[in-house]
């Protein structure tokens, strides 16, 4: 029998000709002086052969990405992308992305955001979302005085899911309406999935400090902005808008009940989208909003419904996961024109 890195190896060599360069990573830590600690990292970038092969984040409800870690990257100069993670979520929920766009030729650096990460949960502090635009902004702080600056192009995606699909947005030009969004809640009547985290959490959106809210978070090295099935968009007035002078990608998971009603920027929904027409907006049907996170094992269901989990694992009827990372791969690489 093969021992898994063994197996692995075989398994990259097979594929070098159709997948060449390979996704390599490297851990790292970040001070985040805005926190005043530092924050688990990642970088993701086309690599060379060499470094050890990994399946990376394999667990017993997901399947992993193979990798190569360590690896020395490939040569070129390579757009960036700032990839920013959901509430509640971490670098590895979007391993398949990060991998994904680096083998094809971005070099993607992503944080476990303080305060709303895995095990790092303070929905309170949280609630002060520009911290995380300054995660992204340090992290590319980082990166380009790192060893990897001179693989790098003048071109920086801010892209992200959920919660970080607002990041994204906001380092892009985006400003929050801490009002409007108060008052969206206040008339969700308990459809918005967010607002009722809020309530739970006993955060009173009216209390919070409207000018920390709606201060202007973007970033000036950002040249284009993905979003996908963002989050606190809801209140948004054209107002808002003006400073989004990049290309966007929009990008929605769902349709009719499969669509997560915080996420829905539709004219039904927030109206986000009309407030951005130069946006290009793409729908993924039939999905819905856990599609985004890696491909479940055929026991991921039943594991996460055994420990009364959140039913991540649970698609819609006719939906694949793994042709819906790949589109999603696929647009935001030909944002980049890889």
């Amino acid at each position: 029998m093969k021992t898994l890195v063994t197996a692995i190896t075989l398994g990259f060599l097979s594929t070098q000709a159709s997948a060449d360069p390979f996704a390599g990573v490297r851990d790292i830590e970040i001070m985040a002086p805005h926190h005043g600690r530092s924050m688990q990292a990642a970088v993701w970038y086309p690599a060379q052969q060499g470094g050890t092969p990994e399946v990376y984040a394999e667990n017993a409800v997901f399947y992993g990405t193979e990798i190569l870690r360590d690896a020395a990257p490939a040569k070129g100069h390579h757009p960036v992308v700032l990839l920013s993670h959901g509430l509640g979520g971490n670098i590895r929920s979007l391993q398949w992305l990060s991998a994904g766009l680096a083998a094809r030729g971005a070099v993607v650096i992503d944080v476990n955001h303080p305060n709303s990460t895995t095990g790092d949960m303070d929905v309170l502090a949280g609630m002060n979302h520009g911290t995380r635009a300054q995660d992204m902004s340090t992290a590319l702080d980082w990166l380009q005085a790192s060893e990897f600056a001179p693989m790098l192009s003048d071109q920086v995606m801010a892209a992200g899911f959920s919660f970080g699909g607002w990041t994204a947005l906001s380092l892009g030009g985006v400003r929050g309406n801490l009002d409007g969004y108060a008052t969206s809640c206040d008339a969700a009547q308990g459809r918005s999935s967010h607002c009722l985290d809020l309530e739970r959490a006993g955060v009173d959106l009216h209390a919070l400090d409207a000018a920390q809210w709606n201060a202007d978070f973007s970033d000036a090295r950002v040249t284009q902005v993905a979003a996908i099935d963002p989050g606190l968009h809801w209140g948004v007035t054209s107002k808002d808008v003006t400073g989004l002078n990049v290309p966007l990608l929009l990008i929605g998971l769902g349709e009719g009940p499969d669509r997560l009603y915080a996420a829905d920027f539709s004219d039904t929904g927030s109206g986000f989208g009309a407030l951005v027409p130069q946006a290009q907006v793409e729908l993924i049907v039939p999905a819905n909003h856990f599609a985004i996170l890696p491909e479940c094992k055929p026991a991921g269901e039943d594991i996460l419904k055994e420990e009364k989990d959140d039913p991540v694992c649970t698609d819609p009827e006719g939906s694949d996961r793994a042709a819906i990372h790949a589109q999603i791969i696929d647009l935001l690489a030909g944002q980049l024109g890889l």
